[in-house]
């Protein structure tokens, strides 16, 4: 190993400024409702941290809207750019590019999904329908809705369908993820009993989500052997506690909502009567009750529950934690805010893109991760947001970020490019959504290796937790090692810079800043006294690559 392994640290320029809040009316702008809620919060600490300069908050932003740091091109461009509106520029170039529908296909899969394994839907498609929903801005109602009623049958929606058939649409996973996922709530410990610390977790909760889906269940099409999912007209949903033996029933009902009775039978109670070898399909069906009784208006749980989610993404925890732990006892920590982030995400008809924009725009969003003088910044402590949380890298974005610096994205997009252009739509090639997807396809196997390395199957994973294997991989995997040799990649291109110019161009590339004079003359330095320059670069490369500073998003 290379001494230039141990050149890599990190220097973050940071000024002094203090912020002084003042309550704002639900009539301003969200991002300056967010600042003044969160600077008027008793435990607010003063002086905030300052804000970020324009590099780390390039490399943030770039992170959090596209999963992936900037190349050196952007980086330089920014910060010779003078405007004073270049942030929210960034911000609004970023949400409209086809990057970011990746990056969403990406949070969205390990939130609904959360790593499982492929049983009656392929990742692949579902990963596609998903990215395609948030390139159009679908709405997280429409999405919900899409996902909740999906059975299968339609090509175009099917893959919607995998949130329940890849829970095989057993009823003990398929209500409580709903009530996780949906509504903040892990009512597990609800199932056999009222939950014995949590009050406001009752059996009738958790039982009241099961009433909608015990009538469905899977079934396999004997032509197409595909999965499809079947619903019966009758079935009712009865409980006992096993604290105090009494036995209950109740009808679908979302929490505390009124139950909702199924209207009266008719002389018919299905469109399509079971039989065998045949999907019954009822003229009721309570299944399709859940997405409408939980996107209703009148059920507040479905907004706070996301905007929860979209805070936690961006800020790197959430207003309540942990996300499916909402309960009296569990409080927000700024309730009212995510009251307002709710109702104004509501008034938006649940478009995303919109409550992504304000938070990025606020100077919360913008704080820097340092401070004077230092606070904690264990995402598990600290809940006043007067300072930036580090944010450990998702494997997707670990992935992105290491392909992005070594050169591999733009090596392959020209690839793509060029055949493309002898193809029989050449035009096509311009195309930056087609460009994406292509891309996309193409790098897919990449990360889905990090994935496996560096995800957790089943449980949410936003600290830093480093394992044997994963050292490993970064150590002497043979993918990492490709990307760090890659022909005319990031190592051939600084072996062709003078020694004094490498530093520049490592660190835009790696770090998304220019270097300190401090941190630029020991690569000069080492550089001047090498023998083996090309191999001591690609040391230098694999060093910053795998450093903490690369691993964290700050």
């Amino acid at each position: 190993m290379s001494r230039s392994c141990v050149l890599i640290f990190v220097g973050l320029v940071v000024g002094s400024m203090t912020l002084h809040a003042s309550p704002l009316t639900a009539t301003e702008p969200l991002h300056q409702q967010v600042d003044a809620l969160i600077e008027s919060h008793p435990d607010f600490r003063a002086p905030a941290a300052a804000r970020t300069d324009d590099a780390s908050f390039l490399r943030r932003i770039h992170l959090d809207l596209a999963g992936s740091i900037p190349s050196a091109t952007e980086v330089r461009e920014f910060l010779a750019d003078q405007s004073p509106d270049k942030r929210a520029k960034r911000i609004d170039k970023l949400l409209e590019s086809p990057q970011y529908a990746r990056r969403m296909q990406h949070v969205f899969d390990v939130m609904l999904m959360e790593r499982r394994p492929s049983i009656h839907i392929k990742v692949q498609p579902w990963q596609d329908y998903l990215r395609e929903s948030f390139l159009q801005n679908k709405s997280w109602l429409d999405l919900s809705q899409e996902i909740l009623t999906a059975d299968g049958v339609d090509e175009q929606t099917r893959p919607a369908a995998r949130f329940l058939l890849d829970r095989e649409l057993k009823i003990d996973s398929v209500t409580r993820d709903v009530g996780r996922l949906f509504l903040g709530r892990d009512l597990e410990c609800a199932q056999c009993h009222d939950h014995p610390a949590i009050d406001d977790y009752l059996q009738r909760h958790y039982y009241g989500i099961a009433a909608f889906i015990n009538r469905s269940y899977i079934f396999k099409d004997p032509k197409t052997k595909q999965s499809l999912i079947g619903e019966k007209a009758e079935g009712e949903i009865e409980f006992t506690s096993v604290f105090t033996d009494e036995k209950d029933e109740t009808s679908p009902r979302i929490l505390d909502a009124p139950p909702i009775s199924d209207p009266p039978n008719g002389d018919e109670l299905y469109k399509i009567k079971p039989e065998k070898n045949v999907r019954s399909v009822p003229i009721y069906s309570r299944r399709l009750q859940l997405a409408k009784s939980i996107t209703d208006p009148s059920n507040q749980s479905f907004r706070l529950n996301i905007a929860n989610r979209i805070w936690a993404m961006m800020m790197g925890r959430g207003l309540v934690e942990p996300l499916d732990m909402w309960h009296e006892d569990n409080p927000p920590s700024h309730n009212e805010l995510l009251d307002r982030l709710a109702d104004s995400l509501l008034q938006h008809d649940y478009d995303l893109k919109y409550l992504i924009r304000e938070l990025a725009l606020s100077k919360t969003y913008q704080r820097s991760s340092q401070s004077h003088p230092p606070v904690s910044l264990d995402p598990g402590q600290t809940t006043d947001f007067s300072v930036a949380l580090l944010k450990p890298l998702s494997p997707e974005q670990l992935a992105w970020s290491m392909m992005q610096a070594t050169g591999l994205v733009d090596q392959q997009v020209a690839t793509l490019v060029a055949k493309q252009r002898k193809a029989d739509d050449p035009q096509l090639a311009d195309d930056p959504v087609w460009q994406e997807n292509a891309l996309n396809t193409a790098l897919r196997s990449n990360t889905e290796i990090f994935a496996k390395v560096f995800g957790h199957e089943g449980v949410r994973n936003d600290g830093f937790d480093a394992s044997a294997d994963q050292a490993l991989f970064l150590r002497n995997g043979d993918l990492l090692q490709r990307w760090v040799t890659l022909k005319n990649g990031l190592s051939d291109r600084l072996t062709a810079l003078d020694n004094d110019q490498v530093a520049e161009e490592f660190y835009l590339s790696i770090f998304s800043r220019l270097p300190t004079a401090e941190e630029a003359q020991p690569i000069t330095d080492l550089l001047d006294q090498s023998k083996q320059r090309k191999i001591d670069l690609q040391h230098l490369v694999w060093a910053g690559l795998t450093s903490s500073a690369f691993r964290f998003n700050h």
